[in-house]
């Protein structure tokens, strides 16, 4: 079983996006055994109290619109010692990979990669202050399917 953990700043619009779109890819594919997905956030912004924030709105609308249902997905924050739970850590832009590392202290597998590292490169945009879900979805999924292909292919 390969175990994946989707990262972001505050595990409110790109993770938990990337989640629910590759669970939905996997489930598709006939291959959701395969696989255990989970998403969370570098910061603790989105986490009160021990309890996290839902998805935000505009990206739940997103992820409604293509069939994707993430209701009660809460924000949580990444643990240093989910280094040993999981095998791959994707993050969304290159801040999260250092503030990763800052949690982690050292990524001596290789474990921490960016999601557009698998498809040419770069960091996707935040949708919190972009406000454009149509770009982050798109580039998401281009993301999402490369990735998939990798692991396929392995």
């Amino acid at each position: 079983m390969k175990k994946i953990m989707f990262v972001c700043h505050g595990n409110i619009c790109r993770s938990p996006m990337a989640e629910f779109m590759f669970k939905d890819m996997v489930k598709k594919m006939g291959v959701e055994d395969d696989f255990l997905i989970s998403s969370s956030a570098t910061s603790s912004e989105e986490v009160w109290n021990g309890i996290g924030n839902p998805v935000y709105p505009p990206a739940l609308r997103k992820l409604r619109e293509h069939g994707i249902d993430a209701s009660g997905k809460r924000a949580v924050q990444v643990k240093k010692e989910d280094y040993d739970k999981f095998d791959l850590f994707i993050t969304m832009e290159s801040s999260n990979s250092r503030n990763l590392l800052r949690i982690f202290k050292e990524d001596k597998e290789n474990k921490i990669i960016r999601l557009l590292d698998f498809c040419g490169g770069g960091d996707i945009s935040d949708p919190w202050y972009s406000g454009d879900f149509d770009r982050t979805y798109l580039d998401i999924k281009k993301g999402l399917t490369a990735l998939l292909e990798s692991l396929i292919k392995k």
